[in-house]
């Protein structure tokens, strides 16, 4: 026949189809939409899956199963103070050339008088 002798002995090793590992993938997703493929996988290998990482990204990718990333609120200026707050005198300057208006953020404290 022309094959070889161990390819009639050799038992193949059934994988599971990407749609089974596809539905659990989903599954996973849907329940931790933050997670990305370190943890997908990791939960398949705890469902007792074993999955490359990369045919775990692979699926993600094609599938647009990326983890939904929450962006942190970072506040940037703090406006809640007793300190006085002083206008804006540039706001209602034209400006027609350079050098009419410099800006600068000198902002000092009184000493305290246990640092003194």
């Amino acid at each position: 026949m022309g094959i070889a002798r161990s390819t009639y002995y050799d038992v193949p090793v059934e994988t599971d189809g990407d749609a089974m590992i596809l539905d659990r993938m989903k599954a996973i997703c849907a329940e931790f939409e933050s997670y990305g493929y370190r943890r997908v996988s990791a939960e398949l290998r705890h469902q007792g899956l074993v999955v490359n990482s990369k045919k775990v990204r692979r699926l993600m990718r094609e599938h647009d199963l990326q983890p939904r990333r929450r962006r942190r609120f970072v506040a940037t200026t703090d406006s809640d103070h007793d300190e006085p707050v002083f206008p804006n005198r540039a706001a209602d300057m034209t400006l027609t050339g350079p050098d009419q208006l410099w800006g600068g953020d000198i902002w000092a404290r009184e000493a305290s008088p246990a640092a003194a």
